[in-house]
């Protein structure tokens, strides 16, 4: 998957706009687009605050990682233990289905 279009389906995932998503780095809608479109990169500068925004990495927003994670730095260590168990859970229906 491309840059452009794992942006944009981080942004949609978060439910954000293109102007949305452009104010909260401040940046326009259509630099936003420009990025979607593969019509232009962001600096490095811009490349963070995606992928703080979006709580994932750099290398997971330029396609180098495949890991995507989740942050839970506000839960208690029962609600991280309940998101451990809720993900070991989906891995094993997984595994099922590919079966």
């Amino acid at each position: 998957m491309d840059f452009g279009t794992r942006l944009k389906e981080l942004r949609k995932n978060a439910g954000l706009t293109q102007a949305q998503l452009g104010e909260r780095l401040g940046l326009t809608k259509s630099v936003i687009s420009f990025y979607e479109l593969q019509e232009r990169s962001p600096s490095p500068g811009v490349l963070i605050k995606l992928a703080e925004v979006f709580h994932v990495s750099t290398d997971y927003l330029l396609g180098m990682e495949k890991r995507r994670y989740i942050d839970i730095t506000d839960l208690s260590d029962r609600q991280c233990e309940l998101v451990n168990a809720l993900v070991s859970e989906i891995r094993k229906q997984n595994e099922k289905n590919e079966r």
